[in-house]
C-alpha cells in the first residue's frame, strides 16, 4: 500500500491482468514518461477488489513538486450566497463531505470569492482535518474595490491578502497560494521575491500561478531559479473543450517548466452540461459579477452558436456511454498527460456526486478523436509556420527523423 508507481515496481508483477487494467497502467506509465505527473496509490493484490480507472484517493504529484493531490481539485466559488448564485453553508458542507469523504484531498478558493464567505465557510469545514487537506487560494482581485492598492499583484497588496486569507480561513499556513491574474504592472522581480519570503516565513508552502501569459510564467520561473527562491508548481488555466487555445503556449510552458495543470471551468462554465440552447445565447459583458449563472457565463464569451455545437458532440457521446455530458468533458481534460486534476465546482450535492463520476468514464479512442475535431483549434505562428511540408523539409530535407511526425 501507498507504493509509488514506477518502471520495474511492484506493477510489474501484472497482479492485474484483464486488458482493461493492462491499459490502464500502460497509460499510467506513458502519463510519467510524458510529464504527467507520478500517480500514487494503494498496489492491489489479486485478492483485492479492482479499483475503477481512477478514484479520489488515487493520487498525483503536483508538477515539480512532491506535494500528492486528487486529481480532481473542489472548487469553493460556488460555496456562499454573497453574488446570487452560490450553495448556503448547509449545502455547502454536504458538497465538502462528500469531497472529502472519498478521499479527495485539494481545495481552492481566493480571497474575494463571494466576498470572502468561501473562505469562511471553507475555515469552518476544515477545522478537524486540517492537516489531511490541500488548501490553495489566490491573491489578487481587489477586495475593497474602492481602495486602488487592494488589488494587484505587488507586495502590499500580496501580504494584506495573504493575511486576510490566514484570518478567513482561520488557518497557520496556506497550503499552496496562486497569482490569480497577471496585473501587468508589477515588477517580476518584485512578484517571486515577495512570493519567497511569504515561503520563507512559514505562512506559504507552494506557489502557483493562474490566467498569465506563458512567456511571463516562463520570466517568472527563471527570475525564481537564477535566485534560488522558490518556483511555481501549479498552474490554474480555462481548459475545457470550449477553450483549447492554451494548448498553444500555456500547456507546453507548464509541462516544460514543471507545473502541474489544473483546469477551471471544465464545463465551459456550464455550455458543456448541454442545458443551453439557441435561444440561450447571449453578448453580455458587464463589469460586475453577474447575479446569475447564464450572466456569468455569457460574460466570458462561451455563450454562442460554436460552443453550443461543440456541447452537441459532447452528449452524442455522454449518450453512447449512459453518462452524463458533465462527466464527459471532465473526462476528457484528463487525457491531456500536463493535467493533475481539473477543478469542479458545485452548487448543489446532486451536481457534485455528477461531476465526481466523472472519475469512472473511459472514452475510446473514437469517441476522444470526435470530441477533438468538433472543438479543434486552428494553429498559430509559428507552429503554422513551421508544421508545414516545405518548412519540414527545409529543416530536416528527405530524410525521416524519430520522434518528430
Amino acid at each position: 500500500m501507498g507504493a509509488m508507481l514506477s518502471e520495474g515496481g511492484p506493477w510489474d508483477k501484472q497482479q492485474l491482468t484483464s486488458p482493461e487494467d493492462r491499459a490502464r497502467i500502460a497509460a499510467d506509465r506513458s502519463n510519467v514518461k510524458r510529464g504527467g505527473g507520478i500517480i500514487l496509490g494503494a498496489i492491489q493484490s489479486p485478492m483485492e477488489p479492482m479499483m475503477p480507472p481512477h478514484a479520489l484517493d488515487r493520487y498525483r504529484l503536483l508538477g515539480r513538486s512532491g506535494l500528492r493531490v486528487s486529481p480532481l481539485a473542489l472548487g469553493t466559488m460556488t460555496f456562499g450566497e454573497a453574488w446570487g448564485w452560490g450553495a448556503d453553508a448547509g449545502e455547502a458542507q454536504r458538497i465538502f463531505d462528500l469531497y472529502v469523504d472519498r478521499g479527495g484531498n485539494m481545495i481552492d478558493t481566493a480571497v474575494n470569492y463571494t466576498g470572502g464567505e468561501s473562505e469562511r465557510l471553507l475555515g469552518s469545514f476544515i477545522k478537524d482535518k486540517r492537516d489531511r487537506l490541500v488548501i490553495g487560494t489566490k491573491f489578487t482581485m481587489a477586495r475593497d474595490p474602492a481602495n486602488i492598492n487592494s488589488g494587484g499583484n505587488h507586495r502590499y497588496n500580496l501580504v494584506r491578502s495573504v493575511e486576510a486569507s490566514l484570518n478567513q480561513l482561520d488557518t497557520d499556513r496556506i497550503d499552496l497560494l496562486y497569482l490569480h491574474a497577471w496585473d501587468f504592472t508589477t515588477s517580476p522581480d518584485e512578484v517571486m521575491r515577495a512570493l519567497d519570503d511569504l515561503i520563507r516565513a512559514g505562512k506559504v508552502l507552494y506557489l502557483g500561478i493562474c490566467n498569465t501569459p506563458a512567456w511571463r510564467i516562463a520570466q517568472l520561473q527563471t527570475i525564481a531559479d537564477l535566485h534560488g527562491w522558490s518556483p511555481l508548481v501549479a498552474l490554474q488555466i480555462e481548459y475545457s473543450l470550449v477553450e483549447r487555445t492554451v494548448e498553444h503556449e500555456l500547456i507546453p510552458m507548464a509541462r516544460e517548466l514543471g507545473l502541474g495543470v489544473l483546469p477551471w471551468s471544465p464545463l465551459g462554465g456550464g455550455i458543456l452540461t448541454g442545458k443551453y440552447r439557441a435561444s440561450d445565447l447571449s453578448d453580455e459583458n458587464g463589469a460586475d459579477v453577474a447575479p446569475t449563472r447564464k450572466g456569468v457565463i455569457a460574460s466570458s464569451g462561451h455563450l454562442n452558436a460554436s460552443a453550443l455545437t461543440i456541447a452537441d458532440s459532447v452528449k452524442a457521446v455522454a449518450d453512447e456511454l449512459g453518462a452524463t455530458p458533465s462527466q464527459v468533458a471532465i473526462a476528457w481534460t484528463l487525457l491531456n498527460p500536463a493535467v493533475t486534476g481539473p477543478i469542479i465546482g458545485a452548487r448543489t450535492i446532486e451536481q457534485a456526486e455528477d461531476n465526481l463520476a466523472a472519475l469512472d468514464i473511459v472514452l475510446t479512442d473514437e469517441q476522444r478523436e470526435r470530441l477533438d475535431a468538433a472543438s479543434a483549434v486552428d494553429p498559430i505562428f509559428p507552429h503554422r509556420f513551421v508544421s508545414r511540408p516545405m518548412v519540414r523539409q527545409l529543416m530536416f530535407g528527405t530524410n525521416a527523423l524519430a520522434g518528430v511526425d
